[in-house]
């Protein structure tokens, strides 16, 4: 296959516009009507014996012949497809990646703004909790052993009680 020929495939049918301009020596004409019609330059990039080719034609001067062009190979086109392809699983994989992540952003965000979702600040709450409860803890001990000192102090009072009525 020619250049010629690639790349009237690669715009979807046949341009004798572009493919007299491409074997005149005309790779300009060629280049910006890609520009024109949206087509991937880097298609030529990708494909070094076609730029190559443009190259050289570029270079002739229009009135010189030109010499038969070189055939795109079978493995060139089949590495450009199989890159093409990879690159568009990874692009998918890459677009399912973030549709997950915005839909965990916008789940949560209208779980917050509902009020059904647990406040922000959980952590801190959780570490006020503990840390009353603690307390209640210690001022429960505490009020044990003011208990204990107090039905001491009122059984001292009632032995001297007892004690003060007996002698007198």
């Amino acid at each position: 296959m020619t250049a010629c020929e690639l790349g009237s495939l690669s715009r979807g049918g046949s341009d004798s516009k572009n493919c007299a301009g491409l074997v005149g020596g005309q790779s300009v004409l060629v280049v910006h009507e890609g520009v024109q019609d949206r087509r991937d330059r880097t298609f030529l990039y990708r494909h070094r014996d076609l730029l190559a080719d443009l190259h050289t034609a570029g270079s002739r001067s229009a009135g010189a012949p030109s010499a038969p062009k070189q055939a795109v190979t079978q493995a060139s086109l089949q590495a450009d497809l199989a890159n093409a392809n990879a690159r568009a699983a990874r692009l998918s994989a890459r677009v399912r990646q973030l549709e997950d992540r915005l839909s965990r952003r916008l789940g949560n965000q209208a779980w917050r703004e509902s009020g059904l979702g647990t406040p922000d600040d959980t952590e801190e709450l959780q570490r006020t909790i503990t840390r009353l409860e603690r307390t209640n803890v210690e001022l429960d001990a505490a009020l044990d052993e003011v208990r204990a000192e107090l039905a001491a102090a009122r059984e001292a009072n009632r032995d001297l009680t007892r004690a003060v009525n007996q002698r007198g």
